[in-house]
């Protein structure tokens, strides 16, 4: 029997992308989702096609940079299920511009989500995870955490966040809460969306040309929860074999 079998997740972000495939895969294993997101209407119809499939999930209207609100889904998920196993820091927002562009309301709402809504998803479940001696936190990191490109100076400074985070999570996890860090290269999702600088746009499209499906990051995702406790998979990165960088 998979070790994801039982487990309670939380996945943000799961409206669309990554958040989508990752909750798919891992209700077919027989995990218990929460699925949390702003749009309500993608996570009614994913919840839907959840348990239509035989899976268990519900879900919760949820803004990450809202202290108060991500709180509430974690106690909304230990009320319905009675614990917390696994946290997926999955919502994200990848505005790519020039730093000359001073694009700044962008690269605020960058901080918001991507290191702030991570680092208020920990906070919201840590206190359950030592109360059980056990939790498993992914965080979405980015290969953009590994290499900073052209016009991803401010995206690459969060995602370095998260990857560091994700370190300190390790360090201080004490053998109860294991921590991964998972670096997605080209993936086809609604990341690309929200880049407004049309040059930028233009090139991160011809890019994604050669991007390949959410669920090979879904795939990685269960397979660092399925390990046994005592098996931390620390860091993870995919990408396209044709990606060059």
């Amino acid at each position: 029997m998979s070790e994801i079998n039982g487990k309670v997740v939380i996945i943000t972000g799961a409206s669309s992308g990554l958040g989508e495939a990752t909750a798919h895969r891992l209700a077919k294993s027989g995990a218990k989702v929460m699925l949390a997101a702003r749009r309500e209407d993608r996570l009614v119809a994913l919840r839907d096609a959840i348990v239509e499939q035989g899976g268990d999930a519900i879900y919760k209207v949820t803004d990450v940079t809202e202290r108060e609100q991500m709180e509430s889904l974690a106690q909304a998920t230990k009320d319905a299920y009675g614990r917390i196993d696994v946290l997926i820091n999955n919502a994200g927002l990848m505005p790519l511009s020039p730093l000359d562009k001073l694009k700044v309301d962008e690269w605020d709402k960058m901080i918001d989500v991507n290191i702030r809504g991570v680092l208020y998803g920990i906070a919201a479940v840590l206190p359950t995870m030592r109360e059980q001696h056990a939790g498993h936190i992914i965080n979405l990191s980015s290969v953009a955490g590994h290499k900073v490109f052209p016009s991803s100076a401010v995206y690459s400074a969060t995602k370095y966040a998260v990857k560091a985070i994700s370190e300190g999570i390790r360090q201080e996890g004490e053998g109860e809460i294991r921590s991964t860090n998972i670096s997605p290269g080209a993936v086809a999702t609604e990341l690309t969306s929200t880049i407004s600088d049309s040059e930028t746009a233009k090139n991160v499209d011809e890019l994604y040309d050669m991007a390949i499906d959410a669920d090979a990051i879904a795939r990685a995702i269960a397979f660092a929860i399925e390990q046994p406790a005592d098996v931390d998979i620390n860091e993870l990165i995919i990408r396209p074999s044709k990606q060059p960088l």
